[in-house]
């Protein structure tokens, strides 16, 4: 059998079972490349209906560069070709793996197998950050995926022998297609491919899938329930009904391919064509491309009039489309970024976030203003976890007293159940990695655990031990992707932390290495050059003007988890203490970054992280502005964070007048909790300042008469903690004295009964301040009120 019979094969099976077969062809890239077209002709699959990903032209069929891998999101077609050759990445491969059709090949041209985990492209020198180079960075990601490869079913693999035919005139100087005029010719006799994998399974035809159904009485139109590819489609349709009643909320669950957007999309063209307010979020407008894709085909299938038809937003007359509902006025569906999402929820009527798992918790809890919200996610995929989005936002559902309706999609759509390429796309990516079940690890605590550090040979040699310290990163984290299992695996800059117990792991962090430049890369730093991998000393460097901020070297914890069972038992905190005792004179400092919250900020602080930097814009994905925190363990890293500390004291007042002035007042809080002055502040106030401030406290005066000095006082407590104020004169200090808001909107916010009663409580949270921080002239004017 030949690669041109196998291909042809290979094509039958997919199509007898409307599965997908992967057709792995290595060796030489040119022949791999010509073998490709020899495989697609011989299966019968149009040049339109194949895809190439590839940094070389291909003349026959649609390109892209594997980066842009995620244009072929929502889109289908029979054959995907992936070239791994210049640029392989895992992302591209979770990105255009599902763009094949049950009935389709996924064809995949890589190097030698035996030699490409030694072999170096471009995605490795994205993880050979400064000062690694790119011998560095190791090859354990393709050691793993060979492995999968040959152990997979449904895989094929052919070993591709060299083309010596020296007449060969298909080929342009640096071109690997074949030319216009070969694009008919016959698929040739290669007999001299070896066929390591015939990749077939022997599976015959499933049995049929349950057809979609229609209530018997549904509030949405007929029309939409039509649209309904699977049964599993038709009843999250039914179920998203239930958002036209305030006070529900859904969850649609379900793996890539399942049509959970689509189901969504339907949903909200009822919806506006009911004359509702729809407001849809995703990590990024074209996550949501096939929500709104979906609405608009049945907005015009059901002849509703656009009266504006955009990109990122539809709205419709109103008409009557077959709903039982009382349709007037004019409804809409709208795209927001999830920050501006999460402002806007409360002034429509439903919110649907679709890839929920990759938006942040404190986000998804926002969208709960809205009447009605719809949570649609994946469960496994790049795009974010679905477990971790259950962990995570469970709790905040069921608080908020919504009525809460779950529903699972676990038919496919583009091909049938038990899809072998499916699965091989799981167990290559660990897609489905999960941390280790409840009752392993129950009895985790500080006292039980065992610390220890993971190598990446121990979790290329361990596959339980790497399913499950990535299945607690994946949880950590809303946006986990393919790429970061590489990066883990073989950037030479990353390292694992864990505590485990009898052998699981229950708490887990992972390190970057960051720092220890040279003064020539230093130097370019501060000129504004971006340094990969290097977030702390970046940010100190170019944007705080530190030319010395990257000569220490650091290790920055990127993420930290514990598995949600033992959660709030204190091993967080051993993991870190336990790290810093490891590094202690190893690095000269710990860091982090973060989106900053109140609960985070007393984290980190707690175990002696100190805050040097908040961020003035908030994170597009997080909706938080970013808080970076050190922990020195050396005498050059206490000097950078003395001095850094002290730069962020000196500026934060002005910035939190300016572009920090709508952060929260408990994130400025803990934040400035976090910065102890370690016994060198000083309340620079005149005498004459000490007047105005104490007759604001004790007598006549007026805080708004001169704002410097109570600044100065307010930041002295906040960062000190050593007069006696609760936590709402701490609010008032934040949002009237350090943000300059106005009394009526603090009054309002803060819960006073009125401006007046706002205004003397201020004055008496000044009093103990004017007593902790006065001075001699302070205390003689006080005394005249006294």
């Amino acid at each position: 059998m030949n690669l041109a019979a196998l291909a042809a094969r290979l094509r039958a099976e997919a199509n007898r079972t409307n599965q997908r077969r992967l057709l792995v062809l290595h060796g030489e890239r040119v022949d791999c490349l010509d073998a490709a077209f020899t495989a697609i002709e011989a299966a019968g699959i149009a040049d339109d209906e194949t895809t190439l990903l590839s940094t070389r032209e291909g003349f026959r069929f649609e390109r892209h560069r594997p980066k842009h891998a995620s244009r072929l999101l929502g889109t289908t077609c029979e054959a995907v070709i992936l070239d791994a050759f210049a640029e392989f990445s895992p992302n591209a491969v979770g990105q255009s793996v599902g763009a094949v059709d049950g009935g389709g090949l996924y064809v995949l041209l890589a190097p030698p197998l035996d030699e490409w985990p030694d072999r170096r492209d471009g995605f490795d020198e994205s993880l050979a950050v400064p000062p690694f180079g790119l011998d560095d960075v190791s090859g354990r990601f393709r050691t793993r995926l060979v492995d999968t490869l040959r152990t997979h079913p449904g895989v094929a693999i052919v070993a591709v022998s060299p083309d010596n035919d020296d007449d060969d005139t298909s080929r342009s100087d640096g071109d690997t297609s074949r030319s216009d005029g070969d694009a008919d010719a016959a698929p040739e006799d290669d007999t001299t491919d070896e066929i390591e994998r015939h990749g077939l399974t022997g599976d015959e035809a499933p049995p049929p899938e349950p057809e979609p159904t229609t209530p018997t009485s549904p509030g949405f139109p007929a029309a939409a329930y039509e649209s309904c590819l699977t049964r599993d489609q038709s009843r999250a349709l039914s179920s998203l009904e239930r958002l036209r009643t305030p006070g529900s909320a859904v969850v649609v669950e379900a793996d890539r391919g399942r049509g959970k957007s689509s189901a969504a999309g339907l949903a909200a063209a009822s919806f506006a064509a009911a004359g509702r307010d729809v407001l849809v979020t995703a990590p990024s407008f074209a996550g949501a491309s096939a929500l709104f894709e979906r609405a608009r085909a049945l907005l015009a299938k059901v002849d509703v009039p656009l009266t504006v038809d955009e990109e990122r937003r539809i709205e419709v007359g109103s008409s009557e489309i077959g709903s039982s509902e009382d349709t007037t006025g004019r409804g809409r569906i709208r795209y927001l970024p999830p920050a501006e999402a999460a402002d806007a929820a409360g002034d429509v009527d439903v919110a649907i976030a679709d890839e929920a798992a990759a938006l942040p918790v404190r986000l998804l809890a926002d969208l709960l203003d809205a009447p009605a919200a719809a949570f649609v996610t994946t469960v496994h995929g790049y795009e974010g976890a679905g477990r971790g989005f259950s962990v995570r936002f469970r709790d905040r559902l069921h608080e908020s007293d919504r009525r809460v309706t779950d529903v699972r999609m676990d038919d496919p759509i583009r091909y049938a159940r038990g899809d072998p390429v499916e699965g091989w796309a799981f167990r290559a990516l660990m897609l489905d990695a999960r941390p280790p079940v409840e009752a392993a690890i129950a009895d985790a605590n500080p006292e039980t655990v065992d610390y220890r550090a993971v190598g990446s040979d121990d979790l290329l040699a361990d596959e339980h031990l790497l399913s499950e310290a990535f299945g607690l990163l994946v949880l950590a984290h809303y946006r986990t992707e393919p790429d970061d299992l590489a990066r883990l695996l073989d950037a030479p800059n990353l390292s694992l932390r864990a505590l485990t117990r009898d052998g699981h792991v229950v708490s887990v962090a992972l390190l970057a290495r960051e720092g220890g430049l040279d003064a020539a890369t230093r130097e370019a730093m501060y000129d504004g050059e971006r340094v990969r991998g290097n977030m702390l000393p970046d940010v100190l460097t170019s944007q705080l003007r530190d030319p010395e901020a990257a000569a220490p070297t650091g290790l920055r914890v990127m993420r930290i988890a514990t598995h949600h069972a033992v959660r709030r038992r204190g091993l967080g905190s051993k993991l870190l203490g336990e790290i810093a005792e490891e590094v202690d004179n190893d690095v000269d400092y710990l860091g982090t970054g973060f989106g900053a919250t109140p609960e985070l900020l007393d984290f980190w602080r707690e175990s002696c992280y100190r805050t040097v930097h908040l961020a003035t814009t908030r994170n597009a994905a997080s909706g938080e502005h970013s808080a970076l925190m050190v922990n020195p363990t050396s005498d050059d890293g206490r000097a950078l964070a003395r001095r850094h500390a002290r730069w962020f004291r000196e500026r934060i007042g002005a910035v939190l007048s300016d572009a920090l002035r709508d952060l929260d007042p408990d994130v400025v809080r803990a934040a400035l909790s976090a910065c102890a002055a370690g016994g060198d502040a000083v309340v620079d106030i005149s005498e004459y300042e000490w007047r105005l401030t104490v007759a604001a406290a004790y007598g006549p005066g007026l805080a708004d008469a001169a704002p410097r000095p109570f600044r100065r006082l307010a930041l002295a407590h906040l960062i000190d903690r050593e007069a006696d104020l609760g936590a709402r004169e701490e609010r008032l200090l934040v949002r009237k004295v350090l943000q300059a808001r106005q009394w009526e909107r603090v009054a309002d916010e803060l819960g006073y009964v009125s401006t007046a009663e706002c205004m003397r409580s201020l004055g008496r949270a000044l009093q103990p301040l004017v007593d902790r921080y006065g001075d001699e002239a302070a205390f003689a004017e006080r005394d005249r009120y006294k």
